[in-house]
């Protein structure tokens, strides 16, 4: 892959080594090159196999600087709920007439809440939802009778995480504009969440290698051992 020059002399300034998190934030911001506000991510390489149901990872954390972006959240309840849902800033409430508007390509959203009573309509979104991580869930707090909770959550920045097919969780942890006591806060909870969410059948050493990079940026190298001593 050919890299641009920029991209190359942000590379040059980056050591081979394992940066302690606070370096490696303040590095990421001193070689942003990009001429728009590029997302900051933690990308987390797993000693786990997601092929086996007990050793996948996933969760959700409130960043507690957010993300920078807020979200367009889609409720779909009825009747009490669907008020409540409204109150609390959904941007679209709507109720089993949602099946037939997403099977005609309506994705205009970016995270999806619903009640319980809900799933059974939308089981039959499964193939559509599901590859592109808008399935609502129980574990992950989107399948839930407290919908006002929930969207306030997901828009004060409320990010899931879960490990992909490669072992890779990698989650954003907000903009290289953000303050770096806000990014290194953020990127410090989420890393938590992560360690928190280690499955019990996972063997050997759990985290084997952790990034933090900017949307063009490369990789910084993450020490997160004194995290891991939490």
């Amino acid at each position: 892959m050919k890299h641009s020059k920029k991209y190359l002399q942000a590379r040059a300034k980056v050591e081979p080594r394992r940066y302690q998190l606070r370096e490696a934030v303040e590095l990421v911001r001193e070689i942003r090159y990009a001429k728009f506000d590029e997302t900051v991510e933690v990308a987390m390489r797993l000693g786990v196999d997601p092929r086996h149901a007990d050793q996948m990872v996933r969760g959700t954390v409130v960043l507690p600087h957010g993300t920078g972006k807020s979200k367009r959240v889609l409720v779909v309840a009825a009747g009490e709920q669907a008020k409540e849902a409204q109150e609390a800033g959904a941007d679209y409430v709507m109720g089993e007439e949602v099946v037939e508007k997403i099977q005609g390509g309506w994705l205009d959203f970016e995270a999806m809440v619903a009640t319980p009573d809900m799933m059974r309509h939308l089981s039959k979104l499964g193939k559509i939802l599901g590859p592109r991580g808008l399935m609502p869930n129980p574990k992950t707090g989107t399948v839930t009778t407290e919908v006002s909770k929930a969207v306030r959550e997901i828009k004060a920045g409320k990010v899931e995480f879960r490990v992909d097919k490669t072992a890779i969780v990698h989650a954003p942890v907000g903009k290289v504009s953000f303050s770096a006591d806000a990014l290194e806060e953020n990127a410090r909870s989420l890393i938590l969440a992560v360690l928190r969410a280690k499955p019990s059948a996972a063997k050997g050493k759990y985290v084997q290698s952790a990034y933090l990079s900017s949307t063009m940026g490369p990789g910084v190298a993450l020490d997160i051992t004194p995290l891991e001593a939490k």
